[in-house]
């Protein structure tokens, strides 16, 4: 069980949102206190839609943050922190960020969708808080390589996952304990 020390963990999940059998899903069962960002309802792909409900379930938490995103989410909430305050983040884990600037696999958007909606380019600006990005060896969304320079960027702390595909249902994991103790990681060291 972590120790929150009264943080707020925040979720911010990726493009395709709440999934009920992921591990973003199963983490939220095990805390005490936590938001997430709700679902957007129409244009999944608007960025700017996205960064606004970031911002708005921020300005509704009291006290401290610590930021648990996973693949599009960790882009959203980059583009968030290069546009607004981050006093209240006290870290970030941001976990298997995709590699939008490359094409993805069929059913997912195009490079030049996610740049018709705002994502491109994706910042590069170092983050203002700790932060650590997980990556996967053979993720389908982000070769380890590119997600790698994009984390030295961010001035993040690497933790490769091994052989973790997407880090979804997809990829067999449903629950994923390591989370914890990750965020715990940033608990301590704010």
């Amino acid at each position: 069980m972590l120790d929150q020390k009264d943080t707020t963990i925040l979720i911010v999940p990726g493009l395709r949102d709440h999934v009920p059998e992921h591990w973003q899903t199963l983490l939220e069962a095990r805390l005490s206190a936590f938001r997430s960002v709700p679902p957007l309802e129409t244009n999944k792909l608007d960025l700017a839609a996205r960064i606004a409900a970031i911002e708005k379930t921020i300005n509704a938490i009291d006290g401290p943050i610590i930021v648990v995103a996973h693949s599009g989410g960790t882009i959203m909430f980059a583009h968030w922190a290069q546009r607004h305050s981050t006093e209240k983040i006290l870290g970030a884990l941001l976990a298997v960020p995709p590699d939008f600037e490359k094409p993805l696999p069929a059913g997912y958007p195009t490079i030049d969708e996610f740049g018709e909606n705002g994502w491109l380019p994706v910042p590069r600006a170092p983050l203002p808080f700790r932060s650590i990005v997980t990556v996967s060896e053979n993720d389908p969304l982000g070769d380890i390589a590119a997600v790698s320079a994009l984390a030295n960027e961010w001035g993040s702390q690497i933790v490769n996952l091994g052989k973790v595909g997407h880090l979804n249902p997809a990829s067999g994991y449903g629950d994923w304990p390591e989370a914890d103790a990750l965020i715990q990681r940033l608990i301590d060291e704010c």
